[in-house]
């Protein structure tokens, strides 16, 4: 599942909440991406750093644009649905409402991390197939 292998990436080697979902959907999807690519999300941790949409969001985000090909408002209307997915599951998308909901001294946001890596891993496994590159 993906978030077994998110979770080694979050917990075990400590990457934040957008490069683990990155990181975890590129090993796990067999995307073939240089790790180092995951540089391009690492501002988005912590909600871009300032607590507003949370990381793992914006993660799941970026592999979705790498996933799928179509013009750009099919595109947009699919992230939509990911962003409406995500948002009825945890009822929110903001970082610092996320944090105080799930954010532990121990664990950090594991637990949002986890349902994210569940809501997308359902989410490109109902909408996304049809899409692939």
């Amino acid at each position: 599942m993906l978030k077994d292998i998110a979770k080694k990436y979050y917990l075990e080697k400590s990457y934040n909440c957008a490069e683990s979902i990155f990181l975890a959907s590129n090993e796990y999807y067999n995307l073939g991406l240089n790790e180092k690519i995951r540089e391009v999300v690492t501002a988005f941790g912590g909600g871009m750093g300032c607590g507003r949409t949370c990381g793992a969001l914006t993660g799941a985000l970026a592999i979705l644009g790498v996933m799928v090909h179509m013009e750009k408002e099919p595109f947009h209307q699919v992230c939509t649905k990911l962003i409406e997915d995500y948002e009825k599951e945890l009822e929110t998308s903001v970082c610092d409402e996320l944090k105080i909901r799930y954010k532990t001294e121990k664990e950090r946001c594991w637990k949002t991390v986890e349902i994210a890596s569940d809501v997308f891993e359902k989410f490109i496994e109902e909408v996304a197939p049809k899409y692939k590159k």
